[in-house]
């Protein structure tokens, strides 16, 4: 597996796989990956001939007093994982090489990059469509892979893939859990240990509301109702939000369809975790 560090480099590795006959599939990640990124590496490995995946950690999608100098790296071992799904290569750029000094040309996805997580991190998805669009300028790939745990990310950056034209498909892969039903993420590395237990009450959440739907419930109201039920189960974790949606405008709904998404983010401790379901 090759280690790449510029635009030039990668872009140079994507059209050579292009002109063999080729298909690139591109898995965007900040690093500190887990067995939620391998799945995505290998489901990219599955579907396209070579895979690239770029590991940056990305400042521009971090708020002032958010964890941007703390978050996990761990390159040595990024590689190793991303090397044992079936990479190719691993795009790692400087800081300068994806934002040159001085830039002040940004992508904006439009007022669907204030919802969800949106709202609560303003700016967070001007930086997320940003160093995505830069990706794929840079990759040219045919496929890129995202993770359905960041379900507001995947609808913002298919919106900047239709609408910039960009000709890439999106997949969006199952959330990978642990075995007692934690989301894994990166930032679960934070956790304490019962910061760890109480953080399991996410997925009890979403889980209970995709029950209630497949046995018939589908008022948003009720459904918002029984999940801070089980949210409020444990009184330290401060919930952000908890949310109905369409899972592509990710505009609220009064009624749950089939593909609505059911969405929650809280704190748990000093962490703010997100989870969420497709119902039915």
């Amino acid at each position: 597996m090759q280690v790449l560090r510029t635009v030039q480099e990668l872009r140079i590795w994507s059209r050579r796989q292009h002109a063999a006959g080729k298909t690139v599939g591109l898995v965007p990640t900040m690093g500190a990956l887990h067995a939620g990124h391998a799945s995505l590496i290998r489901a990219a490995a599955a579907s396209c001939d070579a895979v690239a995946v770029s590991i940056f950690v990305n400042p521009t999608q971090f708020g002032p007093n958010e964890d941007f100098d703390r978050y996990p790296r761990s390159f040595a071992a990024d590689c190793r994982l991303a090397e044992e799904a079936e990479a190719a290569v691993v795009f790692a750029p400087a800081v300068e090489e994806m934002y040159t000094p001085g830039a002040e040309s940004f992508v904006d996805a439009g007022p669907l990059s204030a919802k969800l997580d949106g709202a609560s991190r303003p700016g967070h998805f001007r930086g997320v469509a940003t160093i995505v669009a830069k990706l794929f300028i840079a990759a040219e790939p045919d496929r890129a892979f995202f993770g359905q745990k960041d379900a507001a990310q995947v609808a913002v950056l298919r919106r900047i893939a239709r609408d910039l034209g960009f000709g890439v498909e999106l997949v969006a892969c199952p959330i990978v859990r642990e075995a007692d039903g934690l989301a894994l993420s990166s930032r679960n590395a934070y956790l304490s240990a019962e910061e760890r237990r109480q953080a399991l009450v996410l997925s009890r959440a979403v889980h209970f509301v995709a029950s209630l739907f497949a046995t018939g419930e589908q008022n948003a109201d009720a459904l918002k109702e029984a999940a801070q039920g089980i949210l409020a189960t444990e009184p330290a974790v401060r919930v952000d939000y908890v949310k109905l949606v369409d899972n592509q405008t990710l505009d609220s709904v009064e009624l749950a369809q089939p593909g609505s998404l059911f969405a929650v983010a809280a704190w748990v401790g000093a962490t703010r975790l997100i989870d969420n379901t497709l119902l039915g």
